[in-house]
């Protein structure tokens, strides 16, 4: 429990602010985790609105150490995706793995959307799912 802890490293700010994003979810997030709460996927155990390491993820899977991330379109203009980038690879340089979904393709095929984030699940933690994209993240 203690390593847990000193892993998820976050002040009192970040803690605020994912408490806020849970009180107003997007409509794609309120949709894909109608689809993961209460381990409907698969039997698997996701949390909403997550701090880990002084970010807050959108989803997180804390036995697979996998976070999903949804994207709007401000994703799109460059200086996000370099932050975006930056903040996949200090995660990833404490073994998360990122899925970025765009948010039209939950609300689009969010049956491949959670048939994508299950089989990331099912790999082993040393192996990555999917294409990795331009900014390092891992894509479907």
């Amino acid at each position: 429990m203690r390593a847990e802890r000193r892993f998820r490293a976050v002040g009192t700010g970040v803690r605020q602010a994912a408490r806020s994003l849970r009180q107003a979810p997007t409509p794609a997030e309120a949709l894909l985790w109608d689809r993961l709460r209460d381990r409907r996927l698969a039997g698997l155990k996701f949390r909403r609105q997550h701090a880990l390491l002084g970010f807050v993820l959108d989803f997180y899977c804390p036995a697979h150490k996998l976070a999903v991330e949804l994207d709007g379109s401000v994703h799109a203009e460059p200086a996000q995706r370099d932050r975006d980038a930056q903040r996949t690879e200090l995660l990833s340089a404490f073994g998360v793995r990122v899925l970025r979904f765009g948010n039209d393709e939950i609300s689009s095929n969010i049956e491949r959307t959670l048939a994508t984030i299950a089989a990331a699940c099912a790999m082993p933690l040393e192996q990555e799912p999917g294409a990795r994209g331009d900014s390092g993240d891992v894509r479907e």
